[in-house]
């Protein structure tokens, strides 16, 4: 079953603004009917956080030969876990918490190995798999060689919060720190790639200066 979920084209993120927490609501609910031993409900619980799940793997730091894996591994995590399961959490940011446990044993697996991949290969594969509305980061920018050059905790909460959509409490949940702290990264975050930005576009200035 998982194998076919996770190979078919994956949709467009089930996450909206406007009725985010019907949708967080409905995935929920196929994730707890999947406990339940009901196979298409799991179909739908994958191929909904699908993509949500690979970009957030990705922004993590993986690259593109294991981001896939990762995603593969972390929907084997889930249906392992699946048990445990109560909804206590969204499914979502249960699952992105598994996605996050995923990322750091790989890194820890291959602490002592070369990377398979040189940078430029990475960013451009990364920048391939980015959406082209994303306001404010146009022009030819890079927007996965940015948050690349961010700290990998204000790299998470701003992929977390202004990219994936979640709600800062939900964020914090899935980072294991305070509220405060979520917002105090991705407002970092912010200060940060409004620099770089501005320095890209005004290339100028930063060499007169």
């Amino acid at each position: 079953m998982l194998a076919p979920a996770l190979s078919s084209t994956t949709p467009p993120s089930t996450r909206d603004d406007r009725n985010g927490e019907s949708t967080d609501a409905s995935i929920t609910a196929w994730a707890l009917a999947a406990r339940s031993g009901d196979p298409d409900a799991f179909d739908l619980f994958v191929r909904a956080l699908h993509r949500d799940v690979r970009r957030y793997v990705t922004f993590l730091g993986a690259d593109p030969q294991s981001a896939d894996d990762l995603t593969q591994d972390t929907f084997l995590r889930a249906l392992g876990s699946l048990h445990r399961f109560e909804g206590r959490s969204s499914a979502r940011t249960w699952l992105l918490s598994i996605a996050r446990r995923a990322v750091i044993d790989n890194f820890r697996h291959h602490s002592c190995r070369p990377r398979l991949s040189d940078t430029e290969d990475w960013l451009s594969a990364a920048e391939r798999a980015q959406p082209r509305d994303l306001p404010g980061f146009d022009d030819g920018i890079a927007l996965a060689e940015l948050l690349d050059a961010l700290p990998a905790d204000r790299r998470e909460a701003f992929v977390l919060t202004q990219l994936l959509g979640l709600p800062y409490a939900e964020a914090a949940g899935i980072s294991d720190c305070p509220v405060g702290t979520v917002r105090s990264r991705v407002a970092r975050a912010r200060t940060s790639l409004i620099e770089w930005l501005d320095a890209a576009e005004h290339p100028q200035m930063t060499t007169a200066a």
